[in-house]
């Protein structure tokens, strides 16, 4: 009900609200409607009708499920530009929340599919975005097969890539976050981190920002 209620009071022609439309580009953002997320907050659940897309504006939202033993798993987390809610069947596979306070664009999942059979653009940018969610999941099989402390390596590198600030990564998602992303206990991940903290590969001022001091070390860990 609250995306419906959005979607009913975007602006005329379906664009967006003028609040953040300066800073997207692409068809995609001029179709949603910009709602907000409080952290915490469930965005949609698992099995729910897969009726929109969402792309992420601020803040950072992460895909979740919860396995028959009780556990987490984590599918994937997104930051600012990440479009995230697309899947191949009706339903939502995952349930996503938010972990910070978030902005979305949602965008209906029926008027963008009808849109790209007519318009090349649109076309190529939603084929572009199943191909970047595809290697994004991908990569996320892959490392789940690699050691703990190459998994470790490779997230922080990942982050480093996708929130550029300098070799300080500022990290939104909690150490069990972390965890259940990577397939790995919190002990472990903690454990890991002191290892390369202690090697000089990388510092820890405090549990979320994280300093990259030897990205080759990571780099080797990451092959």
């Amino acid at each position: 009900m609250l995306i419906q209620t959005a979607v009913r009071r975007g602006s005329p022609q379906g664009r967006l609200p003028i609040e953040g439309q300066d800073d997207l580009g692409g068809p995609i953002d001029c179709m949603g409607a910009l709602i907000s997320h409080r952290r915490k907050e469930e965005i949609y659940g698992e099995g729910e009708p897969a009726d929109y897309l969402y792309k992420v504006v601020s803040g950072t939202a992460r895909t979740s499920k919860v396995l028959a033993d009780g556990r987490r798993q984590i599918g994937g987390f997104y930051v600012a530009g990440d479009v995230f809610g697309l899947e191949t069947g009706e339903e939502h596979s995952f349930s996503a929340e938010a972990i910070s306070d978030c902005k979305l664009i949602v965008i209906k999942r029926s008027a963008l599919v009808a849109l790209a059979a007519r318009n090349h653009d649109m076309a190529r940018q939603l084929w572009a975005i199943t191909s970047m969610e595809l290697r994004r999941v991908e990569e996320h099989i892959l490392l789940l097969i690699k050691s703990a402390r190459e998994r470790v390596a490779t997230f922080l590198l990942e982050m480093a890539e996708r929130i550029p600030t300098g070799n300080a990564v500022e990290l939104p998602m909690s150490r069990q976050d972390i965890a259940d992303y990577l397939g790995l206990t919190m002990e472990t991940v903690s454990r890991n981190l002191t290892i390369l903290e202690n090697a000089a590969t990388i510092e820890l001022p405090s549990s979320r920002r994280i300093v990259l001091r030897n990205r080759s070390a990571l780099n080797r860990l990451n092959a």
